[in-house]
């Protein structure tokens, strides 16, 4: 088989699963909750800072990622007591909010280390063949990670009692409530689930691309399109945006480059907007 080939597929996948896993965490706290986290990208970006904090510390990498889940729950927790929950029914305000804690966000981690690139070395060297292709290891390791955590979230979710708690929230919060369901509680639990995934996200990504404050715009404007074109509150919207989005632009970037591959899957979430709103996989 072409080696060529395989390394495009792979790629491809690449681009896919990893796109997946930071959609993921957006797709709880709007398919779940309503509220479009505009914030969303600057939690992965504040995970991807944890892995350069740990390695600038000389920590294992591993470490950075308790780090970045406390990071994250840390300013998660009164992000939705005090900024979220008075807006569950007024989602723009809710979107405006989010931009401004956005905003904030990126300041602090300027004001902590700087506006310039960082980089994060990659803790396992090497690559391996698969298919007469030579591929990074540690992204064979990244892919195979999201898939495992992607899995187990989704399993957790449709079979604890717990997930069937959130189900019966998201379908009717005032029944839920008043058959006992900690709906409070359980809102807030998600909302910060959701946080701590893109933290973990981020985490993972480190050691691929440049870690800089700015990072997290492109991230969350990614998510935005799967959600988009795949459909909120199943799955497999996820599944299918992600498939769509990024093979799209991994696919036009390798043929012209990444502007155009950008542009494309720009271009291609707003006919999604126009004609089918609802996305593919609609709940």
């Amino acid at each position: 088989m072409d080696g060529l080939l395989v390394a495009h597929g792979l790629n491809i996948s690449f681009e896919i699963v990893v796109l997946a896993l930071v959609s993921l965490g957006l797709a709880i706290t709007l398919g779940l909750l309503g509220v479009l986290n505009l914030a969303h990208g600057e939690f992965v970006m504040i995970g991807a800072f944890s892995a350069f904090f740990v390695q600038s510390q000389g920590w294992p990498y591993l470490a950075a990622f308790p780090v970045a889940i406390l990071a994250c729950g840390a300013i998660g927790w009164p992000v939705e007591k005090f900024l979220i929950r008075p807006l569950y029914a007024r989602p723009f305000d809710a979107i405006l909010a989010t931009w401004g804690l956005s905003l904030l966000l990126r300041e602090m981690v300027e004001f902590f280390f700087g506006r310039g690139f960082n980089s994060v070395a990659q803790p396992i060297k090497g690559t391996v063949n698969i298919l007469g292709a030579d591929y990074p290891a540690f992204q064979i390791v990244v892919m195979l990670a999201a898939i495992a955590l992607i899995a187990t979230i989704v399993f957790w979710f449709l079979r604890s009692v717990t997930g069937r708690r959130i189900q019966a929230m998201v379908d009717n919060p005032d029944l839920a409530k008043a058959v006992g369901i900690p709906v409070d509680a359980l809102a807030r639990n998600t909302f910060v689930a959701g946080l701590c995934l893109a933290g973990i996200s981020g985490v993972l990504l480190a050691p691929i691309v440049a870690v800089h404050p700015s990072m997290g715009i492109d991230y969350v404007l990614k998510s935005f399109f799967v959600l988009v074109v795949g459909g909120l509150g199943h799955i497999l919207g996820l599944v299918i945006g992600s498939g769509v989005i990024g093979g799209a632009e991994a696919t036009v970037s390798a043929i012209i480059d990444r502007t155009s591959g950008y542009s494309f899957v720009l271009i291609l979430s707003l006919l999604f907007l126009w004609r089918r709103p609802n996305g593919l996989v609609a709940r």
